[in-house]
C-alpha cells in the first residue's frame, strides 16, 4: 500500500463511501426502469453508453492512448463489469433491492482471497474476521431461506464478477491510469451489448424513462470512477470491506423509493456491516503508522 498521511487516508475513506453509495443509486434507477417494463439488457447497454459519453470529456484521453482502449487486460475488466451490471439488473427485476445486494456481497469475500492468491496481498486473521463479521451482517439483512430463485442466482453471479473486478482494479492500476481504465470499460461494454441493447429499445420513451436512464448511467459511472481513484491507493483487501456500505445505501433507497422498511434484524445487520468496514480501515491505518514510526 502506498504511504500517505492520516488526512489523505481519511479523504480516501470518504471517497470510497461516496463511490460505493452511488452504485445502488444507479441500480435503484435501473430497478425503477424494470418496473415500467424496460428490459435489463437495454438498461445495461444504455448505462454503459451514456456513462461513456459522460466521462469522455473528462477522461483526458489523448491520441497515443487510443490503441490502449482495447488492451486485453482492459477487456477482461470490461467483461467483468458488463456482466456484473447485466446480472444485477436482471436480479433486481424480480428481487427486492436489499436482498439482491445482500447476495451481491459475496463479492468482497471473492476479492479478499483472490487478491491474496493473484496479487500476493497479505491476509491477516483479524482482517479476515472483520470481513466475515460484515458478511454475517449481510445474512441478518437478507435472512436467506432454503429456496433459491433465478434472481438470486443472477445476484450471486453479479457479486462474483464484481469481486473479481475489485481485484482487477488493483492489478490494472500499475499499468493504466484510472480514467483510461473506466473509459475503456464503458466503451468496450457498450459496443459488446449494442446489438441486444438496440433490439431492446422501448417502443415508447418518455421523459421519465430518459431521466431514469441518465440517473442510472451517471451515478454508476461516477461511483466506479471514484472507487478506481481511491482503490489504486489502497490494497484490494482493504477496500473490500467498504463494499458493504453499498447495502446501507441500498436499504435507505429501499425505504425512500420502494417503501421497503428494514426490520430489527436488518437494522442490526446494517450496523454490523458498517462497523466492520470502519474497523478494518482503522486497523490498516494503525498498522501503517506503526511501520512509519519504526522506520524513522
Amino acid at each position: 500500500m502506498l504511504n500517505m498521511n492520516s488526512e489523505k487516508k481519511h479523504l480516501l475513506l470518504v471517497m470510497i463511501l461516496l463511490g460505493m453509495s452511488l452504485i445502488p443509486v444507479g441500480d435503484s434507477a435501473g430497478k425503477l426502469l424494470t418496473e415500467v417494463g424496460v428490459s435489463p439488457v437495454f438498461i445495461a447497454w444504455s448505462r454503459l453508453l451514456v456513462g461513456f459519453l459522460f466521462i469522455l470529456p473528462f477522461s483526458g484521453l489523448v491520441r497515443s492512448e487510443l490503441k490502449l482502449l482495447y488492451d486485453w487486460r482492459l477487456l477482461i475488466r470490461a467483461v467483468l463489469f458488463s456482466s456484473a451490471i447485466f446480472c444485477m439488473l436482471s436480479a433486481l427485476k424480480t428481487e427486492p433491492i436489499a436482498n439482491a445486494f445482500g447476495i451481491f456481497f459475496i463479492g468482497p469475500i471473492v476479492a479478499y482471497f483472490l487478491a491474496a492468491a493473484v496479487l500476493k496481498e497479505r491476509i491477516t486473521v483479524l482482517r479476515s474476521l472483520l470481513l466475515f463479521i460484515g458478511f454475517g451482517g449481510v445474512l441478518l439483512v437478507v435472512k436467506p431461506g432454503f429456496g433459491i430463485t433465478t434472481g438470486m442466482l443472477f445476484a450471486l453471479v453479479a457479486g462474483v464478477c464484481y469481486g473479481c473486478m475489485l481485484v482487477a482494479n488493483r492489478w490494472l492500476a500499475g499499468f493504466f491510469r484510472p480514467r483510461l481504465i473506466l473509459i475503456s470499460t464503458l466503451l468496450a461494454g457498450s459496443i459488446a451489448l449494442a446489438p441486444a441493447g438496440i433490439n431492446a429499445i422501448p417502443q415508447a420513451i418518455d421523459s421519465h424513462i430518459i431521466w431514469l436512464v441518465l440517473m442510472s448511467s451517471i451515478a454508476s459511472a461516477l461511483g466506479n470512477l471514484i472507487i478506481i481513484e481511491a482503490g489504486r491507493r489502497l490494497d484490494a483487501n482493504i477496500v473490500a470491506p467498504f463494499v458493504y456500505s453499498q447495502l446501507v445505501a441500498a436499504a435507505v433507497l429501499g425505504v425512500v423509493l420502494f417503501n421497503d422498511w428494514p426490520d430489527t434484524y436488518s437494522l442490526l445487520g446494517l450496523a454490523i456491516i458498517f462497523i466492520s468496514g470502519v474497523l478494518s480501515f482503522v486497523l490498516s491505518n494503525r498498522k501503517t503508522k506503526i511501520k512509519q514510526a519504526l522506520s524513522n
